[in-house]
């Protein structure tokens, strides 16, 4: 038996999806604004490949095993949850992985790189001028040599399969709402909702401070449809900062609603929702679907 059948014998098994609710959040602000406010509680459908990178991971690794790749190379942020889960499923799938992280090594590891390298993640530290150019012919022949043959996941794992990952999982949500909402790191989720809900009005919140490029990235995959936004507003600083009002608003939705948030994408987009609930955004009588993306292993404790 070769190595390959193995993997795909496993990948069922690996990435099988245990089906996740649609809860309702409770909470005076949302009350006193006549709307209702659901949460797809996708940080539920496995536990290590979670959230969305369950449905923009399930294609790649399809695709690496269809191309008799033995390693997966990827890009990633010290907190990305996209580094978390790739390197999961690479040990579990018996890939060989590599990770390309933005910045300088910092000791001792948080628990996102931590994870990683317990899962055999070869960790590969650039810097941030370098990193920008990661997507160039340049740059990934660079990587070709020194590491050999691999299949390459973007950042975020963001590309066509993804994309298409995505979609998928849109058109699982069902039509009982009005706008569905997601946190966007590099907008491959997005896209897909965007894709998969055409009669949904779709919003991103940007995590990234001045993330407005990423309506271009976004509008890549998505062509001339007009039914979606990202708000660029709700970055508490950037990616993976937080400050003491996010940390005071995820405290204070845990405790009311018992769902457990994190500082890097969900807590972000919630914030951002309640705000525009407070002001006023959503239609009276509306109801807004919220999507909880994972990535808990980040998770601050305040």
């Amino acid at each position: 038996m070769t190595y390959f059948y193995r993997a795909r014998q496993k990948l069922s098994d690996m990435l099988r999806y245990t089906p996740t609710p649609i809860v309702e959040i409770t909470d005076p602000i949302v009350e006193k604004a006549g709307v209702r406010v659901l949460m797809k509680r996708e940080d539920l459908n496995h536990p290590l490949v979670s959230g969305n990178k369950w449905w923009k991971l399930k294609y790649n690794l399809e695709e690496a095993q269809q191309q008799n790749k033995k390693t997966l190379l990827t890009f990633g942020g010290a907190y990305s949850n996209h580094i978390y889960a790739t390197a999961a499923a690479a040990s579990e799938l018996g890939f060989n992985c590599i990770g390309i992280i933005r910045g300088e090594e910092t000791l001792p590891l948080n628990n996102t790189l931590s994870f990683a390298k317990q899962q055999r993640m070869n960790l590969h530290y650039v810097s941030r001028e370098q990193y920008r150019t990661k997507a160039t012919p340049e740059f990934i022949n660079r990587l070709q040599q020194q590491f050999g043959d691999f299949y390459l996941i973007p950042e975020g794992g963001t590309n066509k399969l993804a994309v298409t990952g995505a979609t998928e999982f849109a058109q699982t949500l069902g039509h009982d709402f009005d706008y569905v909402c997601c946190a966007v790191g590099t907008g491959g989720t997005l896209a897909g909702l965007i894709n998969g809900l055409p009669s949904k009005k779709t919003i991103g919140f940007s995590v990234l401070k001045n993330g407005e490029f990423l309506k271009h990235d976004v509008e890549r995959w998505v062509g001339e449809k007009h039914h979606w936004q990202i708000m660029t507003d709700y970055h508490f600083g950037g990616y993976a900062k937080t400050t003491r009002v996010l940390e005071q608003f995820i405290q204070q939705f845990e405790e009311r609603n018992n769902i457990p948030l994190e500082h890097v994408y969900t807590g972000k987009m919630m914030a951002g929702v309640y705000d525009l609930i407070q002001k006023g955004y959503f239609q009276k009588g509306s109801t807004i679907l919220t999507l909880h993306t994972g990535g808990l292993q980040g998770k601050r404790l305040f």
